[in-house]
């Protein structure tokens, strides 16, 4: 019997998508599609980091159309399976399927210890991005621009003068040229009855940042005021967070009679977030939602370098009319978010 292991539609131990939809065997399918390479991207990160990176995805499909594309990622629900070949969880299967296949071009843009540790033992003609050092910690392979990720990663004064956005440095690091790429997000039907009214324009504020740099929230009772300026002047206003906002969001609902659904899964989450015409968010996963979503999008921002963010012309990054020192800093000591006003915000909003 015929079988074409080297097809981009075959699975190995499972029937294959032309013979479940179609019946086709191997010797006489017309889907058959000969793999003309193997791509491994070790893009580990959270959620908003792993979308930011998909859109390299074109890049590396227009030039390898017949690539197999394989991505180790924490966040495989976020990635999109007609982009992606094989998405792997990480796991010490996962990482032991990818130790034993010989890849053409490994790409590793994290540079935590996982990821370094698997750029020096899977096997690649071609690697680009992050390795191990004899001390376990992260080295650029050997371009300038892995450099520069690296440097700029390494130093806060060298972070400040940095002027090149994420995925442009990506790009550089890949050996491409950004060229207005965007973001590779599906979005689910949502069988949600949601009672938004679609004739005003409908604005998202996502009230929320993470846990990690809790530096970034913007003051509860500002939430509550804007929310009611929105509503005072015809907006649709809704409130969007995790569990952790929850709370948050309740309260911001009853003072100032904005809309809020509840907290939902991810995919649900970005399908509620899809109904928004505008998001308002600090830098948090829902930022790189509000991107992959072509949203107009009001970004709030202070610890880290505003050049960092592309938003595709469709937004306006603000901060807070305060000079502070909170740069890449956990908690401000000068709560400096507090320095970025309701009414600036909402006339940013009125605006876009």
């Amino acid at each position: 019997m015929i079988i074409h292991k080297d097809c981009l539609f075959f699975r190995g131990d499972i029937p294959c998508k032309p013979h479940k939809e179609s019946g086709y065997h191997c010797e006489d399918c017309p889907a058959y599609k000969k793999v003309s390479g193997k791509i491994l991207i070790i893009k580990l990160g959270a959620i908003g980091d792993v979308i930011r990176t998909t859109p390299l995805l074109g890049k590396i499909r227009n030039e390898f159309p017949g690539a197999h594309i394989t991505w180790l990622t924490y966040s495989p629900d976020i990635l999109s399976k007609a982009w992606v070949d094989r998405i792997l969880n990480v796991s010490a299967e996962n990482i032991e399927l990818i130790k034993n296949i010989n890849f053409d071009w490994l790409i590793n843009l994290d540079k935590d210890g996982i990821a370094v540790s698997l750029t020096n033992c899977v096997n690649a003609k071609k690697k680009s991005g992050f390795t191990i050092d004899e001390f376990g910690h992260a080295k650029p392979i050997a371009s300038k621009a892995e450099e520069h990720k690296w440097l700029t990663g390494l130093f806060d004064d060298l972070n400040k003068q940095n002027t090149k956005h994420y995925v442009q440095e990506i790009f550089e690091i890949c050996g491409y040229d950004f060229s207005g790429e965007e973001y590779i997000l599906e979005v689910e039907s949502s069988h949600n009855n949601w009672d938004i009214d679609k004739t005003k324009k409908v604005v998202g504020l996502n009230t929320g940042c993470g846990g990690r740099w809790t530096s970034r929230l913007w003051p509860t009772d500002y939430w509550v005021k804007l929310a009611k300026e929105l509503l005072l002047n015809n907006y649709e206003v809704i409130l969007l967070g995790g569990e952790q906002e929850d709370v948050k969001n309740k309260f911001i609902q009853k003072e100032s009679g904005a809309k809020y659904f509840g907290f939902y899964p991810l995919k649900t989450f970005t399908a509620l977030m899809n109904n928004c015409d505008t998001i308002v968010s600090a830098v948090t996963m829902a930022m790189h939602l509000a991107i992959g979503l072509k949203k107009n999008l009001i970004l709030f921002n202070n610890i880290f370098n505003k050049n960092e963010f592309y938003l595709y012309g469709r937004g306006e990054i603000l901060e807070p009319d305060f000079d502070c020192d909170c740069y890449f800093s956990p908690t401000c000591p000068n709560d400096c978010m507090q320095y970025l006003y309701p009414g600036k915000v909402f006339e940013a909003i009125k605006k876009i």
